[in-house]
């Protein structure tokens, strides 16, 4: 069996580096007058079979040819290098320089030695801006003095000259490799054609251009990234903004480091950039020095538009995959299996928007043995069916959990636990809570399926205005709407949102806004007031941008994916032009006897032990929702106190106790017959 080129390669490599190193402790041995036998021996003299450095570069060019000709080496710096090499290759030049050294039996050579040794010897080989120091092909540890201190070969340079390539450790543990990606849609791979095609003729000794991808997708950057360098034959691995290096000698060297790697094999960089090292010292700066100077195949991965560099900034636009194309994933991830899976993955497409690594992602989560728990089978025909339905519903709920860790230091997390049961409303309010939903559910099939799409993306978002007192069941409706639809709630106090700082707000709120449009959560804005309010005449700067910042918040609620909400005390405090472009107003009045009997028959929960209580009386209290759920919740825990079941007695104290903190006096009338 013939041997492959690799194996055939790596001999003559080995054969070629082997006679360059005899050449050089040969001429180390004869300087330093070494005894016979004991650093020369036959095989260092050049004999028939014996493949001299001559002879392999006439065969074949090694590895050590090829550094040094990348690097510019000369002769008198190749052999520098070789005398660096021997010490981890052969332990002959340990011997060598132990037995010449006047420092204690170093077993590493010196500039002394080598400017002493060599005839073409020169003393600019040991200058920082020559290449053996410049690209850290040798480093010299400290000593006594430049010409004297030892020298040491860097392992990477090490491992390469011996026919082993690999990335070094220092730019290991910062970056992580990117391979080609699978499924990447047709929307996706057009954007990578053209960023390869961008790169063709680049000059990278000269900088070349940096490549922006743009987009909120992470993924999808790097998929493109990676297709786009897999055509042209590099290897791509990416960067964190947080782990760019921000001390500048750190910087620096990391540069350097990179430089020499991109050199040694074709590797492109992809530095992922997020708001981080605008937030960080000194972040802003190391990102924008490493952009322009760092030599080589260079991408940068943003969400917005970056300022122009110093040297040519080309952005490309990376797409979310489309409708159909990310149906289509689905289908090739999951393998045609039954009508109930294809209906499902509609449903699943209508929802959340997702790139091909997280559909895969979310396929490989969903084990079969989830899928199945989640269903039991009746019959034998009706296995496949029910199998199918209960993988959706685990994908399902694998896809809400897919963006929370990016919304969790944004917003809070409400777990939804009001149902429709739980709510109490007037037939107006309960039958635009129902039209909510149903525009949710079906949103796909009228803006897709019906062309709705295709008028444009503005007004195409789900808003509603939830106005009325505090405690008549606002952030209630949207735990119930959350439940009905099996979707995240997340709460944003605009109070919090809201900055002094011009400009700051809008950031804050897109980045809320891009952290939830893949998964389609619903937002509850709770307190609109705090940004709401009479469009104010504009007499200064300050009364421009608070009107920008409201016009923001609309046009992203407009183009919203999912539900956002606003909730507000004071709906004559809004402006009506802002109210225009909100699909929904839902007001939730104070509620009357009637209801607010109901609220009490259903605030206790099934377990709570109640005796004598009366709910026509409780009904006299002028409470809304939310203040009769903090008074039972009260009196429920005076009587496990007591060790009582709930009576009308622990009521009333907690009902006082709850209009005391309201500052609001119980009227004899409200309470007569409690006790």
């Amino acid at each position: 069996m013939n041997a492959s080129p690799t194996c055939n390669w790596i001999g003559a490599n080995q054969s070629h580096l082997t006679a360059a190193l005899s050449e050089v402790r040969v001429a180390l041995a004869r300087f330093l007058s070494c005894p016979d036998g004991q650093a020369t021996t036959e095989e260092d003299t050049a004999v028939p079979g014996v493949v001299t450095a001559a002879d392999a570069t006439k065969k074949e060019t090694g590895a050590l040819d090829v550094l040094c000709a990348t690097f510019g080496l000369s002769s008198f710096e190749r052999k520098i290098l070789l005398m660096c090499a021997g010490v981890g290759l052969d332990s002959r030049f340990a011997r060598l320089y132990a037995t010449g050294s006047d420092h204690a039996k170093s077993m590493y050579p010196t500039f002394s030695l080598a400017l002493s040794a060599f005839e073409d010897a020169h003393w600019s080989a040991l200058l920082p801006t020559r290449p053996l120091r410049y690209w850290h092909l040798v480093e010299m540890v400290p000593g006594d003095g430049l010409t004297t201190s030892p020298l040491r070969i860097d392992e990477r340079v090490l491992h390469y000259v011996a026919g082993i390539s690999y990335i070094d450790d220092r730019l290991r543990s910062a970056t992580e490799p990117v391979h080609e990606a699978e499924n990447l849609p047709p929307s996706q791979c057009a954007v990578a054609d053209q960023v390869a095609g961008s790169w063709y003729r680049a000059n990278w000794q000269v900088g070349g251009p940096v490549l922006q991808l743009l987009g909120c997708e992470t993924g999808s950057k790097r998929a493109v990234a990676a297709v786009a360098c897999s055509k042209l034959g590099l290897n791509l691995r990416v960067l964190m903004s947080s782990l760019v290096p921000r001390g500048a000698g750190d910087l620096d060297l990391f540069i350097r480091l990179w430089e020499r790697e991109v050199a040694l094999g074709p590797t492109a960089l992809l530095v992922e950039c997020d708001d981080a090292e605008k937030s960080e010292p000194g972040g802003e700066a190391a990102i924008k020095r490493l952009l322009e100077t760092m030599r080589g195949p260079l991408l940068l991965a943003t969400r917005e538009r970056r300022n122009p560099l110093k040297r040519p900034l080309f952005s490309f636009d990376v797409p979310q995959p489309t409708s159909a194309e990310q149906t289509q994933i689905w289908k090739n991830v999951l393998g045609v299996r039954s009508e109930t899976l294809n209906g499902n993955v509609k449903r699943l497409v209508s929802q959340f928007s997702l790139d091909s690594s997280r559909i895969s992602a979310a396929v490989a989560q969903v084990s079969p043995q989830r899928a199945d728990s989640a269903t039991h089978t009746d019959t034998v025909s009706g296995a496949a069916s029910i199998s199918d339905t209960g993988l959706a519903t685990a994908l399902w709920d694998v896809c809400r959990a897919q963006d929370r860790p990016r919304l969790e230091g944004l917003a809070q997390r409400i777990e939804p636990a009001a149902t429709w049961d739980d709510l109490v409303l007037p037939d107006r309010q309960r039958q635009l809570l129902d039209q909510i939903v149903l525009h949710l559910r079906h949103r796909a099939e009228v803006y897709q399926g019906w062309g709705f799409a295709s008028k444009g993306s503005r007004g195409l978002g789900i808003s509603a205005l939830f106005a009325g007192p505090s405690g008549t069941g606002k952030t209630m409706s949207g735990e119930v709407l959350a439940n009905e639809l099996r979707l995240d709630l997340y709460r944003i106090d605009l109070s919090q949102v809201v900055s002094k700082y011009i400009g700051e707000t809008e950031k804050n709120l897109g980045r809320v806004f891009d952290a939830a449009e893949n998964g389609g959560a619903i937002l509850l804005f709770d307190e609109a007031d705090a940004l709401f309010g009479k469009r104010s005449e504009v007499k200064d700067s300050h009364d421009r941008y608070a009107n920008i910042e409201v016009s923001y918040l609309l046009q992203r609620m407009e183009t919203y994916r999912g539900l956002a909400v606003l909730t507000t005390n004071r709906k004559e405090a809004l402006d009506q032009a802002f109210l225009r472009r909100i699909r929904f107003v839902v007001e939730f009045p104070f509620p009357e006897a009637a209801q607010r009997a109901e609220i009490w028959r259903r605030v206790f929960p099934p377990q709570t032990p109640t005796e004598g209580l009366r709910v026509d009386r409780l009904a006299r209290l002028n409470a809304a929702g939310g203040h009769i759920h903090n008074i039972a919740l009260g009196a429920a825990f005076l009587a496990v106190d007591a060790g009582e079941p709930v009576r009308m007695s622990h009521l009333l104290v907690a009902a006082r106790n709850e209009f005391a903190k309201l500052e609001r006096p119980l009227t004899d009338s409200e309470v007569a017959g409690w006790v």
